[in-house]
């Protein structure tokens, strides 16, 4: 928990026949071991914790077909804090939903990750374009 705020985490949660495989070779199926949590983070997870939320996605943005926007407003959230993969797609795509919804954003670099030559690049667009505040 980070002290005392609401802390999500938010996984793909793919179908075995989801056409986004048309795309990427399969990955976070339901029901697999694929789509669990591991390690430390599974462990911190299990732990029953009230501002701790589970969100799947079926696309990209976070907040695409989810009830993230509202349960951040329920909780008071004003700024969006990210770390994950990819940041050229998913984190870039979090930010992008966070802003239209009114929220604020940060990402951690340090906590962001891509398999692309493109991680400075997208990290600087979130910066131009949504005032994304960059912590080293």
């Amino acid at each position: 928990m980070a002290e005392g705020k609401v802390v999500v985490v938010s996984m793909d949660a793919h179908q075995p026949n989801d056409p986004h495989f048309e795309l990427w070779a399969p990955h976070n199926i339901v029901g697999t071991v694929g789509q669990q949590l591991y390690g430390d983070l599974y462990d911190w997870f299990e732990n029953d914790n009230e501002n701790l939320i589970y969100s799947p996605k079926t696309n990209y943005n976070v907040f695409f077909k989810t009830d993230l926007a509202e349960t951040f407003r329920r909780a008071g959230v004003e700024k969006v804090h990210t770390v994950g993969v990819t940041t050229d797609i998913c984190d870039f795509l979090a930010v992008a939903g966070a802003d239209p919804e009114g929220f604020k954003t940060a990402i951690h670099k340090r906590g962001v990750s891509t398999f692309t030559d493109l991680e400075e690049t997208m990290l600087d667009h979130m910066k131009r374009c949504f005032h994304t505040q960059i912590i080293e």
